[in-house]
């Protein structure tokens, strides 16, 4: 079977699957699971009140998951794919529990192959945690995930920087990674 089929077939089962993304290694479940965003939490020995963001394969996707306005569009134009957590109200359909009581959800489209097969194999979105323990340090590398996992996607090393998180509404910058100041620059412009 296909490394890729295989991970599916894990999430499928709510399972817990290490992935690379454009940024540093994730760990991926069904997130609309409570069973398996319950394992992401207790893998990663994450509180509750933390919120985790998810990836999805396309801007389709992030309609499905999210309540998108017309900045958010313009901002999901001109980052998405890529290393960028956007951060948007939540529709029905996201577990309260990957909000952290706020509503909100951060929404990824990763700039890797791998991890864009996976989601577009399975057609629902993922977690898109990073692959440690929660506080410590961000996987770049297949020997760095030390987390609880059932597969491993192998990305080879990655960058190492992560994704730059940024909620539209507050027109604020949440977590500084890559393209930070690109993200600025447009939210300046808004």
């Amino acid at each position: 079977m296909d490394p890729i089929e295989r991970a599916a077939e894990i999430i499928r089962h709510d399972g817990l699957v290490v992935y690379p993304t454009d940024t540093i290694y994730g760990l991926g479940a069904d997130a609309l699971s409570d069973e398996a965003i319950m394992k992401v939490y207790e893998a990663k020995r994450r509180p509750l009140s933390m919120p985790v963001s998810i990836a999805v394969c396309d801007a389709d996707m992030v309609h499905g998951v999210s309540i998108v306005d017309d900045d958010s569009v313009l901002f999901i134009e001109r980052f998405l794919p890529g290393p960028v957590t956007v951060v948007l109200p939540a529709r029905n359909c996201i577990p309260d529990i990957l909000t952290g009581g706020t509503g909100l959800i951060g929404v990824r489209i990763p700039a890797h192959p791998v991890a864009q097969g996976l989601i577009e194999l399975l057609d629902f979105p993922i977690t898109a945690t990073s692959a440690n323990m929660s506080g410590g340090k961000d996987p770049v590398a297949p020997s760095e995930c030390h987390v609880h996992h059932d597969f491993l996607l192998d990305g080879g090393r990655l960058p190492g920087t992560p994704s730059t998180v940024v909620d539209i509404g507050k027109r604020a910058i949440l977590r500084r990674g890559v393209m930070a100041d690109a993200v600025t620059a447009f939210l300046e412009s808004l």
